[in-house]
């Protein structure tokens, strides 16, 4: 399987994924660290996928979305951003309209602390 159709099955297969370097209880950038430290806070429920583990992934999921940095969120089979990408729609509550429109379950309370906290 390519890494365009490994990629193409994982996004399809999952509700969110995070390609993302490192995994989600251990990020290895900064950036990665930021956008699995927000979903994971607000109880996200979400796939890693850890593009220092294969170079064909790491690649490919640049050309996949036409993106070129990581971290990349996907919902519901929706390119969503990268880090500053989701810090802002977390800070606006523009992430929590989208996990409500796409049935994606997770933590209202905490997302309104990480916008205070950020006021």
């Amino acid at each position: 399987m390519s890494a365009q159709d490994q990629i193409r099955e994982t996004i399809t297969k999952n509700d969110v994924v995070l390609y993302m370097k490192g995994t989600k209880m251990m990020p290895q950038c900064g950036f990665s660290s930021r956008v699995a430290g927000v979903l994971n806070y607000m109880g996200v429920d979400y796939v890693d996928v850890n593009v220092l583990a294969d170079a064909d992934v790491r690649q490919g999921i640049k050309d996949f979305s036409d993106w070129p940095t990581i971290p990349q969120l996907y919902v519901k089979g929706e390119f969503v951003g990268g880090c500053d990408i989701v810090t802002e729609m977390t800070l606006s509550g523009e992430l929590d309209a989208l996990f409500e429109a796409k049935g994606v379950a997770y933590d209202k309370d905490a997302a309104n602390k990480i916008r205070e906290a950020n006021a």
